[in-house]
């Protein structure tokens, strides 16, 4: 990620709000200096970062563009591999050596009898070194001394200055004390992902269907461990863009700005996310039973619409997302989620348990494999309903249970308006 120096440069103020001055992904010039970035930086595998730190540095030259250059260079450099010399010989045992020894030089003298190299040879013969491998090796656990393993991804110009364009557009999040999104449709991965960083949120279901989140940013006066927290708080921007429609303000206060200002957001935007999406499904035994569904059930044979992932409970500092919600097409309030437990990891079933009792959800199905170590009482302090399985869930069984949930927490269902026929009179 872009460090603040990167960054400030890009901002601009208006008024109350901050934008960032984002680069043309499709000016000629401009892919012609990443274009020549890349191949700079990709001619350097196997060489130690100080030789491409060197190579940039002639590179950039007088450039009055330099921000613009060590911003791509960053970008670059970051997500590419670098690893630590191979040495038979920790090089920290080396220095102990060398340093202990004090100062020493090429020609003796009255109070420095031993030169350099007898010096070089005393230290490497116990290690079996060869004593120029001294200079290589003595510094080998420095960055500098890195050497380049694996050059990244295969950019192209104009997706490099689209993913350096996305990191201006984060960094800005670095001083943020709160944000407010809004996202309407597709937002199962931006609920993963704020779990994966680990964010503070707020969450609630908006009357249109979407979900109304704020989130502690990471100079919050909530938040403790400020570095950390703001990495993952700019982090996780690219998840935003899964989503299809959504929008986002937040309050953040660079350092040049002595108050407040407001960061806007939306689906409009042109950035590219970098996040790779959740498939259709998690598991073989989720896709068999939409599968199973699909073709024992379907809309022809019964007043029930199985969808995907489309409920989300929250949970205070934490969400769960039944893999399926069943909805009656002659009511769509009368709605039953459906959540598959077939994963035995432990702490995946402890934190499954947790959930489940947490949400407190009378209209959820659990289907749970009864090769695990569960068995009702594990849900007893769960409203909703628990029905086990073998090889996989029986839908004559799970049907059943989702009328008894639906009977039981709605009442008696809607009769079906049928349709008045006019008979032709001959």
């Amino acid at each position: 990620m872009l460090t603040s120096d990167l960054i400030r440069p890009r901002l601009r103020i208006a008024g109350s709000s901050i934008l960032v001055e984002q680069v043309n992904e499709h000016d000629p010039v401009l892919q012609q200096t990443a274009s020549d970035l890349l191949t700079i930086f990709r001619s350097h595998t196997g060489l130690p970062r100080k030789t491409w730190e060197l190579a940039l540095d002639t590179f950039i030259g007088t450039r009055i563009d330099y921000v613009v250059l060590r911003g791509l260079a960053k970008v670059i450099t970051d997500a590419a591999l670098y690893t630590p010399l191979p040495t038979t010989t920790p090089p920290i045992a080396l220095r102990e050596q060398v340093f202990a020894r004090g100062p020493v030089f090429r020609t003796p003298d009255m109070f420095h009898p031993h030169v350099r190299a007898e010096v070089m040879e005393e230290i490497t013969s116990p290690f079996g070194l060869a004593p120029e491998d001294l200079a290589t090796w003595l510094y080998a656990d420095r960055q500098l001394n890195y050497v380049l393993s694996d050059p990244g991804p295969a950019w192209t110009a104009e997706g490099l200055l689209a993913r350096y364009n996305l990191e201006l557009a984060r960094g800005v999040l670095y001083w943020a004390s709160h944000m407010t999104i809004e996202a309407s449709s597709n937002y199962k991965d931006l609920w993963k992902f704020m779990k994966l960083f680990k964010l503070m949120f707020i969450g609630e279901r908006t009357p249109a269907g979407g979900y109304h989140i704020d989130l502690d940013g990471p100079i919050s006066p909530f938040v403790s461990s400020t570095l950390r927290y703001g990495r993952q708080f700019a982090a996780f921007l690219p998840a935003l863009l899964l989503c299809d429609q959504w929008q986002m303000h937040a309050q953040v206060r660079p350092p040049q700005s002595s108050g407040f200002l407001t960061y806007r957001l939306d689906h409009t935007c042109a950035l590219r996310t970098h996040f790779k999406g959740s498939g259709t499904f998690d598991s073989r035994l989720e896709s068999d039973f939409a599968d199973a569904f699909a073709t024992k059930i379907g809309t022809k044979r019964a007043h029930w619409l199985l969808s995907r992932e489309s409920d989300v409970l929250l949970l205070g500092d934490t969400v769960m997302i039944p893999d399926f919600v069943l909805t009656d097409e002659r009511d769509e309030h009368r709605k039953v989620l459906v959540e598959l437990v077939g994963f035995w990891h432990p702490e995946y079933l402890r934190r499954k348990v947790e959930k489940v009792r947490a949400a407190q959800c009378s209209h959820l199905l659990l289907l749970v494999s009864d090769r695990l170590n569960l068995t009702d009482q594990t849900f007893e302090d769960a409203p909703g309903e628990v029905l086990f399985f073998h090889e996989k869930p029986v839908l004559k069984d799970v049907m059943a249970a989702v009328e008894a949930i639906a009977l039981r927490v709605y009442g008696p269902a809607p009769q079906r308006v049928r349709k008045r026929t006019t008979r032709k009179k001959a």
